[in-house]
């Protein structure tokens, strides 16, 4: 039997968290080079290619030049659109992390060049893979929950200058919380999972929003929003509420978790979508963290990217689906700014 061509693959920036599993994820596909990575922050590039034993290119355009079948975007949220534009010109798929921009029109625009260059465009959204949201979404199909009248939702987090895992000024993840770079603060961060997921779920559009959002946790701390609260209207009538604040302590065991319960005509259906883990307390650990034994979220997001590539289809998860989280996450800004829900039906 013939093997399948190998499809290689290399990271854009180690500035976002998740690059550090998705590393893990590309070296556990078969038939998957991860041919290195690449940093603007030559420090940090240089730690985690040594953490992982991974090669690391001068630059993005070195990494780009040994020609990558596909890229995975990793920085910075405001600095995703020139990072596509520059795998997208080299005819390289992209999976991009979320928030897709931090801009509407940034995030149009990195739709439009990977339809221009004609590469396949994903966001990273892993809670559509993971199992209990996978779950809820059977249930709906199956009708077990009937017509579902509300959601009650939340994705609160610890603020993420607590998730620097060593005392090294080039691997704190500050951006988080600076308005150019990350677009805002816990509402820029939080609201796109769920947003996402909603939309997943119920098969219509997201047409009015309203936010409330301050900065009593962690006051004086950072001069983004560390607390928001986001009501969201459906075209089928849905209504839902989402908590997305940086409410958890610093040493809370990990950077978060996303919960929500669904109010249906047969029934109530909750979900914890980070319960597959257990409590490890060790005198080696600064706090207590988690040691998850269940299904990899991450791992079934990557490996949906490589299937499309390799099977020369859509993903299940687009750039579309991340512009529209994007209208989203900016119209709950814009709801703030003006104490009014936002229109965003058209």
């Amino acid at each position: 039997m013939a093997t399948s061509k190998k499809i290689r693959i290399g990271i854009l920036s180690f500035a976002h968290m998740h690059a550090e599993s998705y590393i893990g994820n590309l070296r556990n596909i078969p038939d998957v080079e991860m041919i290195g990575i690449a940093d603007e922050n030559q420090q940090r590039g240089r730690y985690f290619a040594d953490q992982f034993g991974a090669t690391l290119y001068d630059t993005y355009e070195a990494l780009i030049a040994d020609k990558p079948d596909a890229l995975i975007v990793t920085s910075e949220n405001a600095k995703h659109r020139p990072l596509v534009e520059l795998a997208a010109a080299a005819g390289a798929h992209v999976l991009c992390e979320k928030p897709l921009a931090t801009s509407v029109e940034d995030a149009r625009a990195i739709v439009e060049v990977c339809q221009r260059h004609g590469v396949k465009l994903m966001t990273a959204f892993p809670m559509r893979f993971s199992a209990p949201a996978l779950e809820i979404k059977r249930l709906m199909e199956d009708g077990a929950l009937g017509h579902i009248y509300g959601c009650n939702a939340t994705n609160q987090g610890s603020l993420p200058e607590s998730h620097q895992k060593e005392n090294l000024a080039f691997l704190k993840r500050d951006w988080f919380v600076d308005k150019q770079l990350a677009g805002g603060g816990a509402m820029a961060d939080h609201i796109v999972h769920l947003a996402d997921l909603l939309r997943w779920y119920f098969q219509s559009e997201v047409t009015e929003v309203y936010a409330r959002s301050n900065q009593i946790l962690h006051e004086g701390k950072v001069s983004v929003e560390t607390g928001g609260l986001i009501m969201l209207t459906f075209a089928n009538g849905t209504f839902a509420s989402v908590d997305c604040s940086w409410s958890k302590p610093a040493n809370y065991p990990t950077w978060g978790g996303l919960k929500l319960e669904l109010v249906g005509e047969r029934g109530l259906a909750t979900m914890d979508a980070f319960k597959q883990m257990i409590t490890v307390y060790s005198q080696q650990a600064a706090k207590p963290y988690w040691n998850f034994w269940g299904s990899d979220a991450d791992q079934g997001m990557v490996g949906e990217f490589v299937a499309a590539i390799r099977e020369d289809r859509t993903p299940s998860v687009t750039g579309e689906d991340g512009l529209r989280a994007v209208e989203i996450v900016r119209a709950a800004y814009q709801s703030v700014e003006s104490g009014a829900t936002v229109d965003i039906s058209s």
